[in-house]
């Protein structure tokens, strides 16, 4: 029976999903397909490569570095994610990566980007990984804060924007065993937004801006979707027990770690479980 992971994105609320991922290396939880959403994506890989305690070591560590991730990056780069940093020298050279690992992993890896033509997802299975790296940059790229990354022709940024929980592509995809790690409590909704600063940047897009527009109420379905399916026992949801006021681009270490800790203490609290819906 095909099961799968899916992995919701949020810049550094992600830091939830790498304690959730940690206490699954730990306590070897596996799966057959990891499917990543932006932070969840850029994080999951980590899951592949078997680097437990990485994604937390690499974050507080660069924490105060100003060529990692923050409006210093953005004024000199156009990105608010460095991308010189983050897909150069922080996999290289800062903290490696494990490339090898990850190829040999037998667990399948995809990623959700958007492509800003069309305002539709675009799910990307990740095979090769070190030629792949500009997917991956794209699913966290955040708009407005982050350059169109350009790959074969195509045109992308955050997968967030069109599909933030893919659940209806891991059904679609004959999973019946699917773990859900949302990176939001369980009562949050998403509120409208006057889109007027967001159409003006993008007024060249306007299937994107669409697609943003409407990406409040596709992600509140979503998300009472998968709590009709979590009902029903037809998936396996792991979400913040509690609200942790964190943001995309964090800088507090003490909410980082906190953040971090409720995701292991969430995800051992739910182990028995889990192993239990897994069989």
């Amino acid at each position: 029976m095909k099961t799968l992971l899916i992995l919701e994105g949020g810049g550094l609320r992600g830091i939830y999903t790498a304690g959730v991922l940690d206490t699954f290396m730990k306590n070897k939880i596996k799966v057959d397909t990891v499917i990543g959403v932006s932070a969840g994506a850029l994080f999951g890989i980590n899951y592949l490569s078997n680097q437990r305690g990485r994604v937390i070591r690499y974050n507080l560590d660069n924490l105060k570095n100003k060529n990692y991730m923050g409006i210093s990056s953005l004024i000199r780069t156009g990105n608010i994610m460095n991308k010189d940093f983050c897909f150069d020298k922080l996999i290289y050279e800062t903290d490696p990566f494990d490339f090898d690992t990850f190829n040999k992993s037998k667990t399948d890896f995809y990623c959700v980007v958007t492509n800003v033509v069309t305002g539709k997802p675009e799910y990307i299975k990740i095979d090769d990984i070190e030629n792949q790296l500009e997917y991956l940059r794209a699913s966290g790229s955040m708009p407005v804060v982050s350059r169109i990354v350009h790959i074969k022709g195509k045109e992308y940024l955050d997968g967030g924007i069109s599909d933030s929980v893919p659940i209806k592509w891991g059904l679609k995809n004959g999973y019946k065993k699917i773990i859900v790690v949302e990176t939001r409590p369980k009562d949050y909704r998403k509120k409208k937004h006057n889109n007027f600063l967001f159409k003006r940047f993008y007024k060249n897009y306007p299937k994107f801006v669409e697609t943003y527009s409407n990406r409040y109420n596709v992600y509140n379905k979503t998300k009472e979707y998968i709590e009709s399916l979590e009902e029903e026992k037809r998936v396996f949801v792991i979400r913040p027990s509690e609200l942790v006021k964190i943001s995309r681009i964090e800088k507090n270490k003490d909410k980082i770690q906190e953040m971090y800790r409720l995701g292991m203490r969430d995800a051992n609290n739910k182990l028995k479980d889990l192993k239990k819906y897994l069989k």
